[in-house]
């Protein structure tokens, strides 16, 4: 069974070490980090230093087999307490395709839902993130119908905004 635990900063390193390429880690951070590849010190670095780090809560998702994952929560809007917004959501290499990710939404949705007492939880995916997208909208994710544009390299991506009200959640 996964459980979420408050992210720890020895976790870095093991996350990090996810991301596989520079395509996987736009699709988990876009544009949050100016470059590829990062170490756990820039991870940690970003976590306690970024503008507004005391609004964004890091969790670490685990089971009987070890870290698994990693989510964070954060209020998009200061002073705005009815909507928080997951972010970096990954899922290790090793265990990806066996619902964790699913179920690692479930949990985060319960935590905003019932701890934070959130009203409603948002999220972005790029539509070429399709293992993502399928994750969040079989997790209650309504697509909002707004789209942006990203570029990746001589690419551009469909970043699709998602939200879950509370009361018409699965």
């Amino acid at each position: 069974m996964l459980r979420l635990r408050p992210y720890r900063k020895s976790d870095a390193g093991e996350i990090v070490g996810w991301i596989e390429n520079e395509r996987i880690f736009r699709y988990w951070c876009a544009d949050r980090f100016e470059s590829y590849p990062i170490t756990a010190d820039d991870l940690n670095d970003q976590y306690d230093n970024s503008p507004g780090a005391e609004d964004v809560f890091h969790f670490t998702a685990y089971d009987e087999k070890g870290i698994a994952g990693h989510v964070n929560i954060r209020f998009p809007e200061p002073g705005n307490i009815d909507t928080v917004r997951l972010g970096y959501v990954i899922i290790s290499p090793e265990r990806r395709g066996y619902g964790l990710g699913k179920e690692m939404t479930g949990l985060a949705l319960q935590y905003a839902f019932d701890i934070m007492k959130a009203k409603k939880v948002t999220i972005g995916v790029f539509d070429e993130n399709e293992p993502a997208l399928h994750c969040y909208l079989s997790s209650g994710f309504k697509d909002t119908g707004k789209i942006s544009d990203f570029c990746y390299f001589d690419e551009k991506w469909k970043c699709r905004e998602l939200e879950i009200v509370k009361g018409k959640e699965l």
